[in-house]
């Protein structure tokens, strides 16, 4: 049994709504005009019996009253009665035609909304959707009445009724959710709002009013156990910002901002996150959780062990893993921005120190760090070495001065002293290096070395042949041919 205000469901024989609280009518409401009519009806036949009898009465000249008399009275009786019953009849037929009667049932509650009798219109509305259950335009008919008796839960009631309807038109549904997002923004509950669209799966209107939509962020890290650092990086759909917790309380406005990825190291993590869009609405919670369990990177192998030398030594990563190892040489710790190493490293001369890292995945293993001086036994350095090969270029010509000018250009060609080296166990080398100096003071290495024994100061020119392997060639050869 449903209740005729507001079709809510409820026991049967009970004679009030537990949801609305009004008073169930058992019979149809009774129509004043068919009243009127049948009191006339009634009294006319009242009148008329009576009539019959009086004129009976006095058609007997000593008031006996005849047989004849009698059988007329009597047959007046049961006419009325007859009458009275084909009336009932009748009076039932219309009522029960009008109660079944949907178009009925529509104009009459037309007619009390115009008058202002709403509580009335609500229970010709309620039998029109008795006899019409899925009709949306009686729904809003009704949603209407309620609007105009300011029933704010059953107007939405019957609107969200609507939105959920399958069958409802977009039309209807644009109706719906205007309506329903009228009632929620006038409130200020951009909740309820973001709540309504989010449950609706038609694309047109949650474009429509994408604004009061606040969608959960995403994590780009899927929740589980890792055994490397992980980079979480959080985002949301729109404009507004993200808030987070680490210790898994709820984030609000007053939590931690997203702004950058958050570093997964090794722990335990519960992180929740939620979006606040520009209009200042929140989205759900979303939450994740994390185990990191970082495996130990263990230090780089290096070929050359701290200590003094002095020969030229190369320093050597050992391993399958050297395009992992990053280094630095002023005493910081490698990080991945730092140098990576790609081939041997020629030690520099005097005093240096190198510290070598792996780093996987982002994380920074164990750090090796060697220590070297290298000082050869020679009197002859690598400035002398510079002077000797920017004497050699100007008497070929190819510079015309000690400061590289050559012909009528301002860009100028620079030597400079690179390392120590062995090359071909040929002896011990400075290589130089000729770099082009533009007029704005850019240095680009021109491809020219030269190689200057560090013990006799003799001159090569330094090639690479198709295995890039070091080649000299020797200046006094070269000036020969």
């Amino acid at each position: 049994m449903k209740c005729p205000n507001c079709g809510a469901k409820m026991p049967e024989h009970s004679l009030y709504c537990e949801h609305c609280g009004e008073d169930i009518h058992i019979v149809p409401d009774f129509e004043p005009e068919l009243e009127i009519n049948i009191e006339k009806i009634i009294s006319g036949i009242a009148e008329e019996a009576f009539e019959e009898q009086e004129s009976a009465d006095y058609g007997s000249e000593e008031g006996a009253v005849s047989r004849a008399g009698g059988k007329s009275i009597r047959n007046t009786v049961l006419g009325v009665a007859g009458v009275l019953l084909l009336l009932a009849g009748v009076i039932f037929g219309i009522l029960f035609y009008r109660y079944q009667s949907l178009d009925y049932q529509v104009s009459r509650a037309e007619q009390c909304v115009e008058r202002g009798q709403y509580d009335r219109a609500v229970r010709y509305y309620n039998r029109a959707l008795e006899l019409e259950q899925e009709s949306i335009i009686l729904k809003f008919a009704l949603a209407e009445v309620y609007f105009l008796k300011n029933n704010k839960v059953e107007y939405e009631y019957l609107l969200r009724s609507i939105v959920r309807d399958e069958k409802a038109t977009t039309e209807q549904l644009e109706s719906a959710y205007g309506k329903l997002i009228a009632i929620y923004r006038a409130r200020e509950d951009y909740h309820s709002v973001n709540e309504l669209l989010m449950s609706s799966n038609n694309e047109k209107i949650m474009s429509t009013y994408q604004d009061y939509i606040a969608r959960k962020p995403e994590f780009s890290v899927k929740y589980g156990f890792y055994t490397s650092v992980q980079p979480l990086k959080i985002t949301a759909v729109g404009k507004g910002k993200i808030y987070y917790t680490l210790d898994g309380s709820i984030p609000t406005t007053e939590s931690i901002q997203y702004t950058a990825p958050i570093i997964l190291e090794d722990g335990d993590y519960l992180i929740k996150a939620y979006f606040v869009n520009e209009k200042g609405i929140g989205s759900d919670v979303v939450t994740g959780e994390y185990h990191i369990e970082i495996d130990e990177i263990p230090e780089p192998e290096v070929s050359a062990f701290s200590g003094d030398y002095s020969v030229p030594t190369f320093i050597e990563i050992l391993g399958d893993d050297e395009e992992e190892v990053y280094y630095t040489t002023d005493g910081t710790e490698p990080t991945a921005s730092s140098t990576q190493y790609t081939s041997p490293i020629p030690m520099p001369l005097g005093k240096s120190t190198f510290k070598f890292a792996r780093i996987v995945d982002g994380i920074t293993g164990n750090v090796a760090e060697c220590n070297y001086n290298l000082v050869l036994n020679t009197e002859y350095e690598p400035r002398q070495a510079v002077a000797d090969v920017v004497d050699y270029v100007i008497t070929v010509g190819k510079i015309r001065d000690t400061q590289g000018h050559f012909e009528d250009s301002e860009s100028m060609y620079k030597y400079m002293y690179q390392y120590a080296v062995n090359i071909n166990d040929e002896g011990h080398f400075y290589v130089i290096a000729e770099t082009l100096q533009d007029t704005e003071g850019i240095l680009t290495k021109t491809g020219n070395n030269f190689a200057v024994n560090v013990y006799t100061g003799e001159l090569f020119k330094l090639q690479k042949d198709g295995n890039n392997n070091y080649t000299l060639v020797g200046i006094q050869k070269e000036s020969q041919e």
